[in-house]
């Protein structure tokens, strides 16, 4: 009889410990947390309850805060840790992760100063390892408590994809697959740009004409950069794409919708995110995505507007003035 497949997960934030969850409910999993407290809170109490509430865990998750014990026993090691300690964090793992082993990503920024891509760190502090991500318009609070979503997993390989959906899918999680690596991780990386201009958009009461305005451009300007960068368009037409990007500028819950209305109301960007208590990817993205987009000659002006909020050279009004001056095109002009 095949051993079962071990996935673990490195990171015991929600997202982390949502899709924690749901693989524990189809094959052994473990879950890594930096704080001793929370993994043996995880194990003993089958509870995460600085990202997780009181909501229950699956009896057989485990949970560990032995990083190279967790790393040495993985099938599919799943990354979920914030952008700029990725590197730091796999760095300790390079000799304890057996060799093939698939590494998926749930990280959705840039790593600080190289402007790479999370499947590009991995991919240099783990090489000849299968890289790919799972991204979705994935509410990690709506998930944990049973509403229905959808991801996908993104593998160059697809049949290494195929393998690794059922491992994380449920009757109300749906898993699918793309071969379009690229284009779904730049998916999930710069719709939280837009989402920030949305959250400004809604703590400065603009209407939903602008706000509807600002997600679709936001999606043509996502579509720009990824298109000029190699990816398929067609990707940003889907769950990674829109489906992400609608999910993140309209729920309450998204860390950087919350971020905007915080900014709108006058917090600068270090109370704001003082004030979250979570890593809003977005903040740290914006800037390096504006370098990306002179690299690539690429028209941003909603993420050059985000950009300048966030290092604190414009206002949220400002901003939302500086979109109106900007000269409208022709509307199918996204690349």
């Amino acid at each position: 009889m095949a051993r079962a497949v071990r996935v673990v997960v490195l990171g015991s934030g929600s997202w982390g410990t949502t899709l924690a969850s749901l693989s524990a409910r189809n094959t052994p999993t473990t879950l890594w947390a930096r704080n001793d407290d929370t993994a043996r809170e995880i194990d003993t109490e089958h509870r995460n309850r600085r990202y997780f509430g009181e909501r229950p865990l699956p009896q057989s998750l485990r949970a560990t805060s032995d990083l190279a014990a967790a790393a040495r026993e993985a099938d599919v090691l799943v990354v979920g840790v914030p952008s700029h300690a990725m590197r730091k964090t796999l760095e300790q793992v390079t000799d304890e992760v057996r060799a093939w082993v698939p590494v998926v990503s749930l990280v959705k920024g840039l790593e600080p100063g190289t402007r790479l891509r999370p499947t590009e760190v991995i991919t240099e502090c783990l090489p000849g390892h299968p890289v790919g991500l799972l991204a979705g318009p994935n509410i990690a609070g709506e998930i944990a408590d049973g509403m229905a979503a959808a991801a996908v997993v993104a593998m160059q390989d697809e049949a290494v994809g195929a393998a690794l959906q059922p491992l994380f899918a449920t009757s109300l999680f749906r898993v699918y697959r793309n071969t379009d690596v690229l284009g779904c991780e730049l998916g999930g990386i710069l719709k939280n740009i837009v989402a920030i201009a949305a959250g400004m958009a809604e703590g400065l009461s603009v209407g939903d004409n602008t706000r509807a305005m600002v997600l679709s451009r936001g999606l043509a300007e996502m579509t720009r950069l990824g298109e000029a960068m190699g990816a398929d368009p067609r990707t940003f037409a889907g769950l990674t794409g829109m489906g992400d990007l609608i999910a993140t500028c309209t729920s309450p819950s998204s860390r950087n919708r919350r971020i905007g209305e915080a900014l709108a109301r006058g917090l600068g960007i270090d109370e704001a995110v003082e004030a979250l208590g979570q890593v809003a990817e977005g903040v740290k993205t914006a800037p390096t995505v504006m370098e990306l987009a002179h690299e690539y000659g690429v028209e941003m002006p909603i993420a050059a507007e985000v950009a300048a909020v966030v290092t604190g050279k414009s206002t949220p009004t400002d901003a939302y003035r500086g979109l109106r001056r900007v000269a409208p095109g022709h509307e199918e002009d996204i690349v």
